[in-house]
């Protein structure tokens, strides 16, 4: 006789009710007045793709992870240079690169770089995944993590009643993202300055970059410059059709798949799967690295 069985109601029930940390901020410490996993969106997705834990198959089935990449990704070789620049060449790095501080501080500070190579190191191997649908996997980044270097430039020059909310992170390239506190603090957040074992090339953010795996592309910020310190969420200007179709969801997570801030995920993912072929092709054409774009393979993920 065939034994079903179904997920743990509390563990289920667990993971759906995780609330979002609440961080206050002041000039010597960051509180979590909360504990959250980042993978709660991947164990989620996880268990009800599960047959053996979700009733879709006999009990004595190993449990297995079905899900390898997060909803509506697919795994691309290699990585590929792609974003709103287009085709245009890489922005001109200074002689001397500087990380500007800018916003609710006590007072403007630029950090030139040879300063951040002082903070303690850290390597991350982890997956890009781009809002467009397509995923590079295995990525090894080198750099100093973003909540050490908060932690021991940024949170110094804040007066003690200063509450943080949102960080703004700026490239030479002109894009610009907003960050909420408690993302841009994550344990895997870096200031990343090498990948694969070599520095940050044009294509993929020289000098220094930040490198947030746990969010879509778009927020992971090439060529970084600037971060601007809020005490409260404000948004880069845009036009009003790109506001409808590029407007960024305040979170990003790549787990619940929050692609857009305004349009729902079914509408837009199409949309974007249609624009990646065109983008890749054009982007590569600016690429330092090649002028003709490689053929690349895609292969099917969760999506």
């Amino acid at each position: 006789m065939r034994r079903w069985r179904v997920p743990s109601a509390w563990r289920a029930l667990s993971l759906l009710t995780v609330t979002t940390p609440i961080l206050h901020t002041d000039h010597r410490s960051v509180t979590d007045h909360r504990s959250v996993r980042r993978n709660d969106d991947q164990e989620l997705c996880a268990l009800w793709n599960d047959p053996a834990g979700c009733g879709d198959g006999p009990a004595s089935q190993p449990r297995t992870a079905v899900v390898t990449l997060p909803p509506g990704q697919r795994r691309i070789e290699g990585f590929p240079r792609f974003g709103a620049h287009l085709a245009r060449p890489a922005p001109t790095v200074p002689a001397d690169p500087v990380i500007e501080i800018r916003g609710a501080v006590t007072e403007a500070f630029d950090v030139p770089l040879a300063t951040v190579d002082t903070l303690p190191r850290r390597e991350l191997t982890a997956d890009f995944h781009c809002v467009a649908g397509w995923s590079a996997t295995g990525l090894r980044w080198e750099g100093v993590s973003f909540e050490t270097f908060y932690r021991s430039v940024i949170a110094p020059a804040l007066t003690p009643d200063t509450v943080v909310t949102h960080l703004g992170f700026r490239g030479l390239d002109g894009y610009r993202s907003i960050v909420s506190i408690q993302d841009a603090l994550a344990d895997d957040v870096l200031i990343a300055e090498r990948l694969d074992g070599h520095p940050l090339d044009g294509d993929h953010g020289a000098p220094a970059r930040l490198v947030s795996p746990a969010q879509y592309g778009y927020v992971s910020i090439k060529h970084l410059c600037r971060i601007d310190v809020h005490t409260a969420e404000t948004l880069p200007r845009v036009s009003p059709l790109s506001d409808l179709l590029f407007r960024a969801h305040p979170r990003a997570r790549v787990w619940a798949e929050e692609r857009n801030g305004v349009l729902p995920t079914w509408l837009v993912r199409p949309v974007y799967r249609a624009l990646k072929a065109p983008l890749l092709y054009i982007c590569a054409r600016g690429s330092g690295q090649s002028r003709t774009p490689p053929p690349r393979r895609m292969d099917r993920g969760s999506g």
